[in-house]
């Protein structure tokens, strides 16, 4: 199976059936990635496919063939680094174990709304949790991103 992450062709010898996020993980090495719920529930395995956010932990590797599909280690462009520098300036993360899939949700909002408003916002990183309540840090950072973004635009 021919699979495209973060740019990178790579052929790959995995059941067609193997969630996205063991094969990141496992074979590429790719651990920025992270384990949540299993479920789709928590978002820690958020990556963008085809520019959208999705849940690896719940995406059957052969659903994404041909697709291109970035995780936080490839994920590049005005908003990654709209939003990479509001998470740096508030100082969103405390465990960090959710953020790297808080900033693949953040940055697929931005591309798809730079200017969002704040229920989109809300409705943007709804399906992200955070177990250490740093919600309001992250919900100014997409804000402040979305600004920053704006102004350099």
């Amino acid at each position: 199976m021919k699979l495209r992450v973060n740019g990178r062709e790579h052929e790959l010898d995995v059941p067609a059936d193997m969630p996205l996020l063991w094969v990141l993980r496992d074979r590429l090495r790719l651990t920025g990635t992270k384990f949540g719920c299993g479920i789709a529930q928590c978002g820690a395995c958020t990556v963008h496919v085809n520019g959208r956010a999705q849940r690896a932990c719940v995406t059957p590797v052969a659903s994404v063939e041909g697709a291109d599909v970035r995780t936080i280690e490839g994920v590049e462009g005005a908003s990654a680094k709209a939003v990479q520098d509001a998470w740096v300036a508030l100082d969103v993360p405390q465990c960090g174990y959710c953020q790297s899939g808080q900033v693949m949700s953040a940055v697929a909002l931005l591309e798809a709304k730079p200017a969002p408003s704040d229920e989109e916002i809300e409705n943007a990183m709804a399906g992200n949790l955070c177990r250490c309540n740093c919600y309001a840090r992250i919900r100014q950072a997409v804000r402040d991103a979305a600004d920053s973004k704006g102004a350099t635009s």
